[in-house]
């Protein structure tokens, strides 16, 4: 039985001890970042290896690690440092919008859709773009099931954050470095999940050989990902993406539904908040699709008005159960 959305707030967590692991953190990290002369998310990435290999010299850097490995933080205390250093450094040096890490709110959106859709205790997951990593520690320190997690990510920097980190907290993720438009030798997954970044896809020599290419300039680049996602699900399993609101009224939706006609149907859909996503223009949705079989079910639709009010999460928890149970397979 999957979990309701009145879990949001982990009791179990130590606040005090979270904001004095951030403070600690953020003093190894300036003081790498000066002494290195280089950006922020390098240092970070130099702090974590510092915190694992104790190989620094500097006695308020090795003074510090002591003192964070005292702590004995939790997977979800480390998963809240880390979320309150990428706040800190996108103040001075922000990350692309699409490099963005997928907030709380939504991740344990996510993680509950995944539990109710799906009744096997284990499963292989693989996130398409799996960015800071962040959405990955979410779905592990959250699911009630077991998983076994792959993320493909092209950008070497975030490849290099989210494997230090995910070695600091002892969280067991895998990580790949690709394009994830391109053909991966990857094994079927259970479940897929992407936070698609939006846009075009430069190589207009890839995106012929997929059938939703458009047939003058770029095709968009999150068509193709949810094309070549749904090639490595299992029969019957789910892609649980979030993307742009206007995804099946686009300019090119017309070639990405004739697409989906062949390859997978989409099961459910979940409107956000667009306050969210700051603008109107980048507020995105839940899409769940199952890839294609004969038996086509009624698709759950949602509109989520609110991520902060109790009542309208467990009306939307009480009423994608029910669906579920109905419906999923």
């Amino acid at each position: 039985m999957a979990k309701s959305l009145d879990f949001w707030y982990d009791g179990t967590m130590n606040f005090e001890k979270i904001e004095a692991a951030y403070e600690l953190m953020l003093e190894n990290i300036q003081l790498l970042q000066n002494q290195l002369t280089t950006n922020i998310y390098d240092a970070m990435i130099e702090q974590n290896m510092a915190y694992i290999n104790s190989e620094r010299t500097d006695k308020t850097i090795l003074k510090n690690n002591a003192n964070l490995k005292k702590m004995a933080l939790s997977k979800e205390e480390w998963r809240r440092v880390y979320q309150f250093l990428f706040i800190k450094a996108n103040q001075t040096e922000p990350l692309q919008y699409n490099h963005q890490f997928t907030p709380d709110s939504i991740g344990f959106i996510l993680s509950f859709i995944m539990d109710s859709l799906l009744s096997e205790e284990q499963l292989e997951i693989l996130e398409i773009g799996s960015g800071t990593g962040n959405l990955a520690n979410t779905l592990l320190n959250n699911s009630q099931k077991k998983l076994d997690y792959l993320g493909i990510e092209l950008d070497d920097l975030l490849i290099d954050l989210s494997a230090s980190m995910a070695e600091v907290m002892g969280a067991d993720l895998h990580f790949v470095q690709g394009d994830a438009v391109r053909p991966q030798l990857l094994k079927p997954s259970d479940v897929i999940f992407s936070d698609l970044p939006v846009g075009y896809y430069p190589d207009d020599r890839i995106a012929s050989r997929f059938s939703l290419a458009a047939k003058e300039g770029h095709t968009y680049a999150h068509h193709l990902l949810m094309a070549q996602s749904i090639k490595y699900l299992k029969s019957g399993g789910y892609a649980i993406f979030l993307a742009p609101n206007n995804l099946l009224t686009s300019a090119q939706s017309s070639l990405l539904k004739h697409w989906l006609k062949a390859e997978a149907q989409l099961i459910a859909m979940v409107s956000l908040p667009e306050t969210l996503f700051g603008k109107k223009e980048l507020a995105k949705s839940i899409f769940v699709f199952q890839k294609q079989d004969e038996e086509k079910q009624e698709a759950f639709v949602y509109p989520l008005k609110s991520l902060q009010d109790p009542e309208i999460l467990r009306h939307f928890s009480q009423s994608f159960k029910k669906w579920a149970s109905e419906n999923a397979k």
